[in-house]
C-alpha cells in the first residue's frame, strides 16, 4: 500500500511516496541541470520551483554509453535521458522526525558509467533500519572530468562535493543529523570517498567513511590530465557546449579504446596510465585546488585522521572482469608471465600463490595476483597510511562466493549484502540462480549500520596483528595478518 507524503525543502515542496514504515523521495535536483556552456562547468545552484515537485521515481542519469558486453550482461544499469541528471535520492524512515544517521551512497564504474537509479542501491533497507539513505549522481567520463581548457577540473567530484552540501544544509528536513553523515562507496565511488578525504572543499560535510573496493592513488597530474583532454578534443567535430550528447560519447568511447589499446606514456601520461589501471582514462586530477595532493598523500599526512574508516576488498575482485570473457580457461602459463611483465610485476611472484594454490590453472593464479595488485594492496596501503597518522580503520575481506559464471566473490559482489537487496531487479545477473545466504546480508548491513550510528564494527587495524575481518558462511570471523606471505611479495612494488 503506497501513500503520498510531502516535505518541505527551500527548494520548493517535493512528494515522495511512503510504503510501510519507508518514505522515499526520488530524483531531487541538487544542482542546476548542466545545458550547454554548463556542461563543462562547476555545478550551479539548485533549482526552486512552486507548488509540490513529484520524486516518486528516479530522475534522469548522467549521459553515458552503458557497460560493454559481456559487463552489461552481469551489472544492472538502467540509463534515463534527461537534463536534471544531477540529482539525488533520500530515503527516510520518517521524515519528522530527528537525529537519524544519514549515509551518503557515492556509485561505482570506472567513473564513466553508473547512477543512483540502479536496483541494488535501494535505501527502503537502511531507511527500515533506522538510517537517512542519500543516493548521488555525478557527472561521468569526459564531460564529468576531462581537463579541458576553459572548464574547472574534478567536474564529477565538484558535484559530490555540491550534494554534500545539499545534505548538509536539506537533510534536517527529512529526519536526518547533518552532523552524522557516513560517506560510502564501491570501486570508482570508493575513490570518489578517498578523494574527497583529501578534498579541502569537502572538510566538514562527512563524519565516518566506508571505502569499498577501492584505494587512495587514483588521479593523475594536471599536466597528463591535459594530455588525454587534447586527445578527448580532437576527436570531436563539434564544440564542448554542444547539446550533441552522443557525439561527446562516441569520442569519449573512441578515446577509451586507444587509451587501453595504446599504453604510451608520451601520448596519455604515466601518472594515468598507472593509476588508471591501464582502464579509465578519465579520473580525478590532482589540480592544485579541488584535489591539492594524491588522495594517498593526504590521508599519510592526517586528513582522515579524525575521520573513521572501513576499508576492504573482496576476494575474488579482478574476477569480474578476467572469468565472463573465458580469460581464466584459456590463460597459458607463457601468457601469465607475459601479462605479469606488462604490468610492471616480477612473474616470480606468481610462485607463491602457486604454492598457496596447488593444481590451480594459469588464470585463476592471474585473477588472484590482479585482484591484489588492483585492489587489495592499494586498499591495505590506504588503511595503514590512515593508522600511521593517528586515525582509525577497519579492514575487511567479503569471501562468498557465487558459482555463477565463476564469478566467486568478484568486484561488486558485496553490494547486494550491504544494501540488503538480494531479490532486488537485476540482482541474479551477477549472483545467479541459487538462493544468496540472507544472514550475511543482515550481518553486513547491520554492521554498516551501527558503523554509521558511531558503534565498533570489529578490532581496528594495526601493523602488528592487522585484523581483517572476513565476511563469509557459515560465519564471518577476524583474520590476524591474511595470506601474509603473499602480501609481503608486495613490499617493494610500486
Amino acid at each position: 500500500m503506497h501513500a503520498s507524503v510531502v516535505v518541505a525543502l527551500p527548494q520548493g515542496k517535493i512528494r515522495g511516496t511512503a510504503t510501510g514504515s519507508v518514505c522515499a523521495f526520488l530524483g531531487i535536483p541538487y544542482a542546476a541541470a548542466p545545458l550547454g556552456a554548463a556542461l563543462f562547468q562547476a555545478p550551479g545552484p539548485a533549482p526552486s520551483w512552486d507548488g509540490e515537485r513529484d520524486a516518486t521515481r528516479f530522475g534522469p542519469t548522467a549521459p553515458q554509453l552503458g557497460y560493454p558486453e559481456p559487463l552489461s550482461a552481469i551489472l544492472h544499469n538502467p540509463i534515463i535521458e534527461g537534463p536534471e541528471f544531477l540529482n539525488l535520492n533520500v530515503w527516510t524512515p520518517d521524515p519528522t522526525t530527528s537525529g537519524l544517521p544519514v549515509m551518503v551512497w557515492i556509485h561505482g564504474g570506472a567513473y564513466r558509467v553508473g547512477s543512483n537509479a540502479v536496483s541494488v542501491y535501494n535505501g527502503h533497507a537502511f531507511a527500515r533500519d533506522g538510517v537517512v539513505l542519500v543516493s548521488v549522481n555525478y557527472r561521468l567520463g569526459a564531460i564529468g572530468f576531462a581537463a579541458v581548457d576553459g572548464a574547472p577540473t574534478n567536474r564529477g567530484i565538484l558535484d559530490q562535493i555540491a550534494a554534500l552540501r545539499w545534505v548538509h544544509d536539506n537533510i534536517a528536513a527529512f529526519g536526518g543529523d547533518p552532523d552524522q553523515v557516513t560517506l560510502f562507496g564501491e570501486s570508482a565511488g570508493a575513490m570518489s570517498v578517498a578523494t574527497l578525504i583529501a578534498a579541502p572543499l569537502a572538510a566538514g560535510l562527512f563524519h565516518r567513511a566506508i571505502i569499498q573496493s577501492g584505494n587512495a592513488t587514483i588521479a593523475s597530474t594536471l599536466e597528463d590530465a591535459r594530455l588525454v583532454a587534447e586527445e578527448f578534443v580532437g576527436r570531436l567535430d563539434t564544440p564542448l557546449d554542444s547539446t550533441d550528447i552522443p557525439a561527446l560519447l562516441a569520442a569519449e568511447r573512441d578515446l577509451v579504446l586507444a587509451f587501453v589499446l595504446d599504453q604510451n606514456p608520451d601520448r596519455w601520461g604515466r601518472s594515468t596510465i598507472t593509476a588508471g589501471l591501464g582502464l579509465m582514462a578519465f579520473l580525478p586530477t590532482i589540480d592544485g585546488d579541488t584535489l591539492p595532493q594524491l588522495p594517498l598523500d593526504a590521508i599519510a599526512a592526517g586528513a582522515a585522521r579524525d575521520i573513521p574508516l572501513i576499508v576492504g576488498t573482496t576476494a575474488d575482485e579482478f574476477r569480474l572482469y578476467s572469468a565472463p570473457t573465458g580469460l581464466t580457461t584459456a590463460l597459458t602459463p607463457e601468457a601469465l608471465t607475459q601479462t605479469l611483465v606488462t604490468r610492471g610485476l616480477d612473474p616470480a611472484i606468481a610462485n607463491t600463490y602457486s604454492a598457496n594454490r596447488p593444481n590451480t590453472i594459469p588464470g585463476d593464479l592471474l585473477a588472484a595476483i590482479l585482484t591484489d595488485w588492483a585492489f587489495r594492496i592499494p586498499a591495505t596501503r590506504l588503511t595503514e597510511a590512515a593508522i600511521t597518522s593517528g586515525g582509525t580503520t577497519y579492514q575487511y575481506e567479503f569471501a562468498w562466493p557465487t558459482t555463477h559464471l565463476d564469478l566467486r566473490a568478484c568486484h561488486a559482489i558485496e553490494i547486494a549484502f550491504v544494501f540488503d537487496t538480494l531479490t532486488a531487479e537485476g540482482t541474479s545477473m551477477m549472483l545467479g540462480p541459487v538462493t544468496p545466504p540472507q544472514t550475511l546480508a543482515s550481518e553486513m548491513h547491520h554492521t554498516w549500520i551501527d558503523f554509521a550510528n558511531g558503534r565498533t564494527p570489529w578490532t581496528p587495524y594495526d601493523l602488528e596483528t592487522r585484523s581483517v575481518m572476513t565476511f563469509n558462511t557459515p560465519r564471518s570471523h577476524l583474520v590476524s595478518n591474511p595470506r601474509a606471505d603473499e602480501l609481503a611479495l608486495w613490499s617493494h612494488e610500486n
